[in-house]
């Protein structure tokens, strides 16, 4: 049996049963009880479960959100995190929007780092549920479906009370001209939301995105503190990005 399969089948008995036992599974799988511990290494690892003494049990949420074949681009977006994490410092109150670029930056913050952090992702705030020192506020409201985000008036109510120092907002596209625009109205209108009510405004964008324009507008380029990309700062591609006011990394 393949090692992926194998590992398939330990997740679904996970699932099915909330503890697996090393010494069963090895039974059951037809290998050795260190094969066993090396995949129930990896999967912890990876936050399909968690490992515990003589097995692993189910960690609901991290099996929920944390597939790795649903983040594409993933060694991009993890240069990103590299280079986006430092701008989040102890103390800080943060806004995060969604999408997997944001989900693969804040599995990346460090496990010490105390902060507060607002969000209207669902994956996300079940990520930061394994950083034990922020303090993580999900804004609740009606549930889109397709991207697992919150929107609704509920949404617009809470970032209106919220004054934080950062936030952390994805982008569908961002073009020269146009700054950030978003492929959804509402989600659009709420990353403008998280905008207004933070200091300081960290664009995370995979270089695949730059140059490309959508229907509804988010912010002004003018608006934007860092940009943060997979690119080198001085690559062609980000030509005319960085300036006085906007800091390329």
């Amino acid at each position: 049996m393949k090692k992926n399969d194998r590992q398939q089948l330990i997740i679904d008995m996970v699932m099915l049963h909330r503890k697996v036992n090393t010494d069963q599974l090895a039974l059951e799988l037809d290998v050795s009880a260190d094969t066993i511990r090396r995949d129930l290494n990896e999967l912890d690892e990876k936050g399909m479960l968690t490992k515990v003494h003589g097995g692993a049990v189910s960690s609901i949420q991290k099996l929920f959100h944390y597939n790795e074949n649903a983040v594409f681009n993933r060694d991009q977006k993890n240069s990103i995190a590299t280079k986006a994490v430092p701008l989040l410092e102890d103390g800080m109150v943060a806004i995060v929007s969604g999408g997997t670029t944001n989900l693969v930056f804040v599995s990346n913050l460090p496990k010490n780092l105390k902060a507060t952090i607002y969000t209207y992702s669902l994956e996300i705030a079940l990520q930061l549920t394994d950083h034990p020192h922020i303090e993580t506020v999900f804004i609740g409201g009606k549930i889109q479906k397709k991207s697992m985000v919150t929107i609704g008036i509920e949404v617009f109510q809470i970032l209106s009370k919220i004054h934080a120092d950062i936030c952390f907002v994805g982008a569908s596209g961002i073009t020269l001209n146009e700054g950030i625009t978003d492929e959804g109205y509402e989600v659009a209108l709420i990353k403008k939301a998280m905008i207004d009510a933070s200091d300081k405004v960290v664009s995370l964008i995979t270089s695949n995105k730059l140059n490309i324009r959508h229907s509804y507008s988010v912010c002004a380029l003018s608006d934007i503190d860092v940009i943060v990309t997979d690119l080198e700062p001085e690559h062609q591609l980000l030509k005319g990005y960085g300036g006085e006011e906007i800091l390329v990394l």
